[in-house]
């Protein structure tokens, strides 16, 4: 599942001729932030393989016991007349997929003054620091164990497994990654039928259990100061018995795990790079999460040398119901699903119930793919009168607005990974007459010169992030919420400044591929300029990143990444954004 390269046959606009040779002519130059001693940006010289399960429904990708919920995804609106873009909404289990462990999923709240009970019972999936999600990949190979146990019992990776793994290479340390590679989810994960052998029928007893550490293995890497692990089998609890006992054993020292993880026999047994990204859920004792190692080059070492070091900067709001993560809409009717937490399990001895979500797919910080805007090939949409008028004007001053087939899981995640450039634009906050409102402050191709003028230019691979302050003013809770959307949509306020379509015609021939903003949309709040701005995305092969918040604390010359999840036919992607020294 290593990530492929990009074809063209997903977007058709203007440039398309042009854009891999521009890319490739870029790529050598430097980025102006002393990324490489070499003259040549990161991305020359590594490259991103992903270990992320695709999440469909046609696969294994829920946990298949009563009551866990099965994913679910809506396309609610189309293009078409009643919409200028494609809007999903997901139904979602934290045990979907690639997923992320955290200690509350064993270890009880301190309050609860239970034998498990500790501090760690608090450290939910949104309080874990950035620097944890990623470090070192070593890969523990335990493919001797696949198939190798009785029809629902697990073949369990012991303490001589990993020592194993230390006399061929070097003791594991802090700021390793732990990860267990039996291939399990290669060989098995397979649509349905097939896709029963991964784990409802080990849950059944018809076939051998998936590989797994037992408790005693934990308990050694804790010796060695791990504190992140990953496996390749759809869970570290091994079958039948011993799922708590080695959760617990691992998640007491405060440990965090990947479950789920695939192609791990893509990396080397050390040296990557390895991270894991998922939604920052309030009070999740686990989320569903994408992960992916960066390999080659001097990258991977610079990165983990950050996080070993802790030198992360977490840029994602924290998911919760009571915060306006999703739009209001202008209008009666033009809502999108509100972000809602669902709980269907509950654990008397955690005192928590397991919960699932069902949210916009563009709730909290989210990828917006060119599918977004753009209908898929064959498709001619019938816009609204007023939406054609808007295309003309578009595509008379823009060219076409191009069709496009590239959903979140087509993404390649080299997009949304690199070099940080944070363009200061809170100074446009203010800058519009309140008699003109709704409307947003505009930043301007003009603007992003200035910047460049003063700050070095910006070069192909390096993701530009517009730091407006919007969201670390306004983002607050219910009752004191409208600031963030309502106000400025209704024009009681001001809008936030966002990218004019012109603006992203110019990043676009600087070779920039994703632009980001701390906003909650890179449109602003007036519709056809923002239509106009997700058109020119779109048909320009770039993507954009929103909702990103506490920008003004990413370090200078940092190196961000943004994962969403791998989800087959979303047209946006919620995930986590955090930025590394």
């Amino acid at each position: 599942m290593c990530q492929q390269p990009f074809v063209n046959r997903h977007v058709v606009g203007p440039f398309r001729g042009s854009f891999w040779l521009l890319s490739a002519v870029m790529m050598a130059a430097t980025n102006g932030q002393g990324w490489a001693q070499t003259g040549e940006s990161p991305k020359a010289t590594s490259h991103i393989v992903d270990h992320s399960l695709l999440v469909a429904t046609e696969y294994p990708c829920t946990w298949p016991a009563y009551p866990f919920p099965q994913f679910q995804l809506t396309h609610q609106r189309m293009i078409g007349p009643d919409s200028a873009f494609n809007i999903d909404v997901i139904l979602i289990d934290g045990n979907t997929g690639t997923q992320l462990d955290v200690p509350p999923h064993s270890v009880a709240r301190p309050d609860l003054n239970r034998p498990k009970s500790g501090p760690l019972g608090l450290a939910y999936t949104d309080k874990i620091a950035a620097w944890q999600f990623g470090g070192e990949a070593c890969v523990i190979d335990i493919r001797d164990l696949l198939d190798q146990a009785p029809k629902g019992v697990s073949p369990l990776a012991t303490p001589a497994h990993v020592k194993r793994f230390e006399a061929s290479h070097r003791p594991l340390r802090f700021g390793d990654v732990a990860l267990f590679r039996s291939d399990y989810s290669d060989k098995f994960y397979r649509p349905f039928p097939e896709g029963s052998h991964f784990l409802a029928d080990v849950l059944d007893r018809k076939v051998p259990g998936y590989p797994d550490p037992d408790p005693d293995c934990m308990e050694y890497l804790a010796t060695r100061g791990v504190m992140a692990v990953g496996t390749d089998s759809p869970s570290l609890g091994p079958m039948p018995t011993l799922a708590e006992p080695t959760h617990y054993a691992g998640l007491r020292h405060g440990m965090i795990w990947t479950e789920s993880a695939t192609n791990l026999g893509a990396i080397p047994d050390t040296g990557a790079y390895y991270c894991m990204l998922g939604p920052r859920h309030k009070d999740g004792p686990y989320s569903e999460c994408r992960a992916f190692s960066i390999v080659g080059g001097e990258l991977p070492k610079r990165l983990i040398e950050s996080s070993k070091n802790k030198q992360a900067v977490d840029l994602s709001p924290v998911l919760a119901a009571n915060l306006p993560l999703t739009s209001p809409g202008r209008l009666s009717g033009q809502h999108r699903q509100v972000y809602l937490k669902i709980d269907f399990l509950y654990s008397e001895y955690l005192d928590l119930w397991h919960h699932g979500h069902l949210m916009d797919a563009s709730a909290g910080t989210h990828l917006v793919p060119p599918s977004y805007a753009l209908p898929p090939e064959g498709a001619n949409p019938a816009y609204a009168p007023e939406i054609r008028g808007w295309l003309t004007e578009y595509e008379q001053k823009f060219g076409p607005r191009g069709i496009s087939s590239m959903t979140t899981e087509k993404v390649p995640l080299d997009w949304t990974c690199g070099p940080a450039r944070v363009i200061d634009v809170r100074s446009l906050v203010g800058s519009t007459d309140s008699k003109s409102w709704p409307a947003s402050p505009v930043i301007t191709a003009e603007l992003i010169k200035g910047f460049e003028q003063r700050s070095g230019g910006l070069q192909s691979g390096e993701i530009v992030i517009f730091h407006t302050g919007h969201l670390d003013r306004h983002l607050k809770p219910l009752p004191n919420e409208s600031g963030v959307w309502a106000d400025p949509l209704a024009g009681k306020s001001e809008g936030w400044p966002a990218p004019s379509a012109e603006a992203i015609v110019y990043l676009k021939n600087k070779g920039i591929r994703c632009v980001a903003t701390d906003a909650p949309d890179l449109g602003g709040v007036n519709p056809r300029e923002a239509l106009a701005t997700y058109w020119a995305l779109g048909s320009r092969e770039m993507v954009g990143i929103e909702f990103l918040n506490n920008v003004g604390n990413a370090p200078e010359g940092g190196y961000f990444l943004f994962a969403p999840l791998k989800i087959r036919d979303c047209h946006a992607g919620p995930g986590r954004a955090i930025v590394l020294k």
